[in-house]
């Protein structure tokens, strides 16, 4: 199937489309338990509750017009952290639970993309204080073998639900403890959930560098270094070209699916090595790049799940990882594929109803949890990108606070209504992020 490079629906659509997403988004801001009646960015759909894998990121889409919900997006995982540095994974109406680590993008990355854009100085030590306990606990429990690298060991560690990469593996722990590896579980080495430890790290030392702890800069920054090399020296495969799974004194759990991706929205490997697995895999149309991208497990793995289930990250071309490819698509290089693939996204959503959470990856259809958040902010960003003219593309980037403020004090009373306009601001949120990392990379 040819793919169009561009929308091939009227502007006056597309707008109509951002309205009613950032709406819906509005109609998921609601208190969640301890929140102390403050609004969160809850999921939405089935999902009653905020994730730590994806809500603080969600909420990064709201920022400039929701700026409290975003704050408290972050806020009530760091008024629910345990004493000890661990984060719950998840918080509902009524309890927070800690029985997973759930971490996808880290909370640290988010927190200080959204410090610089509010040019909050408290929530700034607020959130390196919170971030840098939760580093510690995560090392602590998760580390065991001084490596520099987090074991995952179930299947909700990675919120990778109903996926081949996790047969035969408990989806979570009994009694709400995510600290201690269960008998008969044969941990392992995760490219996603260490490579969110090096993005963690490399927040933080920007954080200390932003509140003149040099000395614990120069800390994290050694620590990202350690787990980026052990990354590409333990769960990256030469041979394959491709980030695996790999079972301590074993090898590797072959299967080529979101896990390795999401090494990218970290920015782990080098431009040589992303160069590879974007021609080899993503940009391939018997991988990744079906009709409608990114299915979850690639179409020619022999795990490839088809047709897929409910919540299904086997097959299915999720929202939350679509959303994610503003994180790398455009660091490395890769802006045209990107504006095909946010193309065949809002063309598919157009053609439903609901945002709904996932898509067959040959047909657009969708499935599983009208209402749902992500696929609402894939709607507002995609479709604001897709707007706006050349000359703003998202390697437009944000380097001081007070250009933001600036341009939110431009864009003033945009809550009402969601003119085009306001596009400007979204092409900033997540592009903010890549400028905070790109000063720590050597390679």
């Amino acid at each position: 199937m040819e793919i169009p490079d561009e929308i091939v629906v009227p502007s006056s659509e597309l707008e109509k489309l951002r309205e009613r997403a950032f709406a819906g988004l509005e109609r998921n801001c609601v208190p969640v338990f301890g929140s102390g009646g403050k609004r969160v960015l809850t999921e939405g759909g089935i999902y009653t509750g905020i994730w730590l894998e994806c809500g603080p990121h969600e909420s990064l889409t709201l920022a400039p017009f929701l700026p409290e919900v975003a704050l408290m997006s972050h806020r009530i995982f760091y008024l629910h952290q345990r004493e000890d540095g661990q984060f719950p994974a998840y918080i509902l109406g009524d309890r927070a639970g800690y029985s997973q680590i759930q971490q996808v993008v880290p909370i640290a990355a988010t927190a200080w993309e959204l410090a610089r854009m509010t040019g909050s100085g408290s929530f700034l030590q607020e959130s390196y204080e919170a971030c840098s306990r939760w580093e510690k606990w995560l090392v602590r429990h998760r580390d065991p073998r001084g490596l520099d690298l987090l074991e995952a060991w179930c299947e909700y560690d990675t919120g990778h639900d109903n996926s081949p990469r996790w047969k035969s593996v408990p989806k979570l722990w009994p009694r709400e403890e995510a600290r201690n590896c269960p008998d008969g579980v044969m941990p392992r080495f995760a490219p996603d959930l260490s490579a969110t430890l090096y993005g963690m790290r490399i927040a933080l030392a920007e954080m200390a560098d932003a509140l003149g702890r040099k000395e614990e800069q120069a800390e994290y920054c050694a620590a990202a270094e350690r787990t980026r090399r052990n990354i590409g020296k333990y769960c990256f495969d030469p041979e394959r070209e491709f980030y695996f799974d790999r079972i301590p004194g074993s090898g590797f759990c072959g299967i080529v699916g979101d896990a390795g991706l999401r090494v990218l929205g970290e920015h782990v490997p080098s431009q040589v090595v992303a160069d590879r697995i974007f021609r080899r895999y993503i940009l391939n149309p018997e991988a990744f790049w079906t009709p409608y991208p990114l299915p979850s497990i690639a179409a020619n793995d022999p795990e490839f799940m088809y047709p897929p289930c409910l919540n299904c990250w086997g097959g299915a071309s999720q929202a939350l990882a679509a959303l994610r490819t503003l994180r790398y698509f455009e660091f490395y290089g890769y802006g045209k594929e990107l504006r095909i693939l946010m193309t065949r996204w809002l063309e598919a959503i157009l053609r439903t109803s609901g945002f709904q959470q996932q898509m067959d990856p040959f047909t657009g259809e969708f499935s599983t949890s009208p209402g749902y958040s992500p696929c609402m902010c894939v709607a507002l960003e995609f479709g604001a990108r897709l707007s706006e003219p050349e000359g703003l593309s998202m390697g437009a980037f944000v380097h001081d606070v007070a250009e933001l403020v600036d341009l939110r004090r431009r864009h003033a009373g945009i809550r009402q209504k969601f003119p085009h306009q306001r596009s400007t601001l979204l092409l900033l949120i997540l592009s903010i992020g890549v400028t905070a990392m790109v000063g720590s990379h050597i390679y």
